[in-house]
């Protein structure tokens, strides 16, 4: 049975009284919030990777003090496509492929789409960890090339069977410094190891293509910065894409959005392609509620004063964002994603390994939708 929020809060209120944690305090100040600003984009996304894992210990998401579910309340509010992670054999259960079919039949039933995001890894791959999975530990590229080819098909081949095919398909995560390391690791675009990563690449490309010979293509670089020299090294090695994605996130990127623009414009112009924010966030607060050490607790780190930590200043920021992208000329800016807007804090104020993220999510503490969802309207 499921809790009216009001009685959710006293349960969660009752339950945090014999804990140690400071109070939290949250400026709510969304007075002055101009929901009327926001620009048309084609995409407007969310990465739910990790959703099964946190709807498996409690799932409980609100808005207007009313339980919706994670998904219905992103759809209501204008979040057309879903970016979903797909790691080799992970250690939890719940981001297996069953349950990640299982999540894609929700995000089409939902009426959204599907942006699929191979991360070739039994983990999280990113810039700094691209391991291969232990099932092709010790083979070499070309015997890794064939199985690549082989698991995007067979995954793709999986969504095709229950009607659920990605619109877009994303080959590696984050590969800023390569992916499948050792075999294609590469440091910076002069790299001879550049050979083995566009063959890596491009039998991803070719399990893809040979499921759905017209699927769109994105590659994704973690940063805006170097940019357009990684994708010019892409081009250069013959590697076919169809969009350019890249993260964006103030604490480890241009503070200036000013600069941000002149960078997305020139990666626009320079390849005549579709640009997408892969990844990008912003914190609704400073604070924290459980017990695991935050990525975000300083204003240094943000856009601060003009976009604060607060609930106005995550949606004016957003919302400049989308201005920034619909500004890319020729209409080549695709959209963005949302990078886990539902890490709230699943598993209590007490939980040391659990959510880095709660002060950046799209819900707050208590699993309540933020102002900052009238960013997916569109």
């Amino acid at each position: 049975m499921k809790l009216p929020y009001c009685l959710f809060i006293l349960v969660l209120f009752a339950c945090s009284c014999k804990k140690t944690n400071p109070p939290v305090t949250i400026i709510t100040d969304t007075t002055t919030i101009d929901t009327s600003a926001n620009v048309y984009l084609p995409m407007r996304g969310a990465d739910l990777t990790i959703f099964p894992i946190i709807e498996s210990w409690s799932g409980l998401y609100f808005d207007s003090f009313s339980a919706k579910g994670c998904l219905p309340i992103l759809q209501e509010h204008g979040c057309n496509i879903i970016r979903v992670g797909i790691w080799n054999h992970p250690a939890d259960a719940h981001l297996d492929l069953g349950h990640i079919l299982f999540l894609c039949q929700r995000i089409n039933q939902a009426g959204m789409q599907i942006m699929l995001d191979f991360h070739y890894s039994d983990t999280a791959a990113d810039a700094a960890h691209q391991a291969l999975p232990a099932a092709w530990t010790g083979l070499g590229v070309e015997v890794l090339k064939d199985s690549v080819k082989a698991y995007t098909q067979y995954i793709l081949n999986a969504l095709k069977a229950q009607n659920t095919m990605p619109a877009i398909v994303q080959v590696g995560n984050d590969i800023d410094n390569g992916m499948l390391w050792p075999a294609g690791k590469v440091t910076g675009t002069a790299d001879a190891n550049w050979n083995n990563l566009a063959a890596l690449v491009k039998s991803g490309i070719d399990g893809v293509h040979a499921v759905d010979e017209n699927m769109p293509i994105m590659l994704h670089y973690g940063q805006t910065a170097d940019a357009q020299s990684f994708f010019n090294s892409m081009q250069q090695h013959g590697v076919p894409f169809d969009i350019m994605g890249v993260s964006y996130y103030p604490w480890s990127d241009t503070k200036d959005l000013d600069v941000l623009q002149q960078r997305l414009n020139q990666l626009a112009t320079s390849f005549n392609k579709q640009v997408f924010i892969a990844e990008t966030a912003y914190p609704f607060s400073l604070a924290g509620y459980d017990n695991t050490p935050n990525i975000v607790t300083d204003n240094s780190q943000i856009l601060y004063p003009i976009y604060q930590a607060n609930q106005r200043g995550q949606l004016l920021f957003l919302q400049q964002l989308k201005k920034v992208i619909a500004a890319i000329p020729n209409n080549l800016g695709l959209g963005f994603s949302y990078q886990h807007p539902e890490w709230v804090p699943y598993r209590g104020r007490d939980a040391t390994d659990c959510s880095p993220w709660e002060n950046i999510a799209l819900f707050d503490f208590y699993g309540m939708a933020q102002p900052g969802m009238n960013v997916y309207r569109p």
